[in-house]
């Protein structure tokens, strides 16, 4: 596993994001490594149940799928990570998905969203680290990079 723990965007990065256009599309690819055990703070309800990092990610999309929707979102790509080709073995994904919004503003409402930024712990409980990459889409051309 790598040094370095991606969880939750970094500042400057979150400033970019916030300035993207309003009423363009968004696709955002999420990259999801898996805890082995998910580990839950003290406190809340799911803390020292033994559960799996899957089983607290399953409880962060079962949860806030109705949070998801109703900001227009909807997952466009779903894949199983299988190899890493090219790159470095210790990026290995145990989830890879693309989830569509209507712009970064039905983004940053759902994160914002009071209910949300509860059942985020799932989320928190089971992420080893993520990489969560904001990408404009395109029709695709005949050729790579098209």
């Amino acid at each position: 596993m790598p040094e370095t723990a991606f969880i939750d965007p970094d500042r400057e990065a979150w400033a970019i994001f916030k300035g993207l256009p309003a009423g363009a599309p968004i696709h955002m690819l999420n990259l999801i490594r898996l805890r082995d055990r998910a580990a839950y703070p003290e406190g809340h309800a799911d803390h020292g149940r033994g559960l799996s990092g899957l089983d607290a990610y399953r409880a962060y999309g079962r949860t806030t799928a109705h949070i998801f929707a109703r900001v227009g979102g909807r997952q466009v790509w779903v894949g199983r990570p299988e190899v890493t080709v090219t790159g470095p073995q210790s990026e290995a994904w145990d989830i890879a998905f693309i989830a569509q919004y209507p712009d970064a503003q039905a983004f940053i409402a759902m994160v914002r969203d009071p209910e949300y930024r509860v059942l985020v712990a799932h989320r928190t409980a089971g992420v080893a680290d993520s990489r969560l990459i904001c990408m404009s889409p395109r029709e695709p051309g005949e050729g790579f990079g098209e």
